[in-house]
C-alpha cells in the first residue's frame, strides 16, 4: 500500500483504483476505516477516474497519533494538503462523505486556490454551523415509522448509550432500505471505527464563523448529495449547505440514507459522475 508523509514526519497510508484525472476521496467516520466506501458503487469505472482513497490517522494501514487532537480536523485537513504535494497536484478534485466532508471543507477554506471540484456526501455541516432543528429531525426520523424495524431501532436512536449493540440496533436508519447488502456493510462497522479518534474528531472547536466566511467566495463547483431518507444532513439541510457557495448545488438520491452506494451503487456512481462534469 503506498504512503505519503504529513507535515509532521507521520507516514500515512493511501490506496488508489481505477484510471484517469484523480478524485481524492476522504472517509468519514470520524475515524472509520476506509474500507466502509467500498469502491464507491463502482465509481472509478463509471466517471473514469483515478480515485485515491486515504486511511485517516489511526485507521485501516495508518499509524494511531500520540497526541489525540492529531485525529482532529484540523489536522486532518493538513494530512490532506500533504496528499496533495505527494500526488504532485497543484489542484484535485475532492469527494468527502459524511465526518469526512467537515476536514474537505476546512480544507477548501484554507486553500480555496487547490480545490478544482469539491463533492460533499451525505456531509457532516458542523465546520459551518449549520444544524438541524428538533422539529426538523423528529419528521425526518417519523419517515420511517412504516418499516418493520422502527421501533426496536428508535430506542436505539434515542438512547445515550454508544455502545457496538445499540449502534447497531440504530443502524437500519442509515439506509435506505434494510437489505442484506445494508446489513452487511452495517456490521462491519466496530471492526472499522476507531472510537478514540472519533471522540478526538468531535471534541476539537471549529470556527465556523470564519470557515463559512472563507468558504462564502470559494469559486470551484460544490455539489452536495444527500439521501432522500438520511436523518442528517437530508435535502433540506443539503440545500442549506450548498447555498453558501458562489456555485454550489445540492442533489437528492431517491430512496437513499446515509450510505447511498450501498442502497443503489449505479445511481450514485452516475450521480457523483455527474457533479464532476456538470
Amino acid at each position: 500500500m503506498p504512503t505519503y508523509l504529513s507535515d509532521d514526519g507521520t507516514e500515512l497510508a493511501y490506496r488508489t483504483e481505477g484510471t484517469g484525472d484523480p478524485l481524492v476521496v476522504w472517509p468519514g467516520g470520524p475515524a472509520r476505516d476506509a474500507a466502509y466506501l467500498g469502491d464507491l458503487g463502482g465509481l472509478a469505472r463509471v466517471a473514469g477516474r483515478t480515485l485515491v482513497v486515504p486511511d485517516p490517522r489511526g485507521t485501516g494501514a495508518s499509524p494511531e497519533p500520540a497526541d489525540p487532537t492529531a485525529y482532529g480536523p484540523s489536522q486532518l485537513a493538513d494530512d490532506l494538503d500533504a496528499l496533495r504535494a505527494h500526488l504532485g497536484l497543484e489542484r484535485f478534485d475532492l469527494l468527502g462523505h459524511s465526518a469526512g466532508a467537515s476536514v474537505c471543507l476546512l480544507y477548501a477554506a484554507r486553500h480555496p486556490a487547490r480545490v478544482g471540484r469539491l463533492v460533499l456526501v451525505a456531509p457532516g455541516t458542523s465546520a459551518v454551523g449549520l444544524d438541524i432543528s428538533d422539529d426538523d429531525w423528529e419528521e425526518r426520523v417519523a419517515l420511517r415509522s412504516g418499516e418493520p424495524w422502527f421501533a426496536a431501532a428508535r430506542v436505539a436512536l434515542d438512547s445515550d448509550d454508544d455502545s457496538p449493540a445499540t449502534r447497531q440496533a440504530m443502524s437500519p436508519f442509515l439506509y435506505g432500505r434494510w437489505t442484506e447488502a445494508a446489513r452487511r456493510h452495517a456490521a462491519t462497522d466496530e471492526a472499522q471505527r476507531n472510537r478514540g479518534g472519533t471522540l478526538a474528531f468531535r471534541a476539537e472547536a471549529v470556527d465556523t464563523a470564519t470557515t463559512r466566511a472563507a468558504l462564502g467566495s470559494l469559486t470551484a463547483p460544490v455539489r452536495v448529495i444527500v439521501g432522500e431518507l438520511d436523518l442528517m444532513p437530508g435535502p433540506e439541510l443539503g440545500a442549506e449547505l450548498a447555498a453558501l457557495f458562489v456555485d454550489g448545488r445540492s442533489v437528492v438520491q431517491p430512496g437513499a440514507g446515509h450510505f447511498p452506494w450501498v442502497d443503489d451503487p449505479g445511481r450514485f456512481a452516475r450521480l457523483v459522475s455527474a457533479a464532476l462534469e456538470d
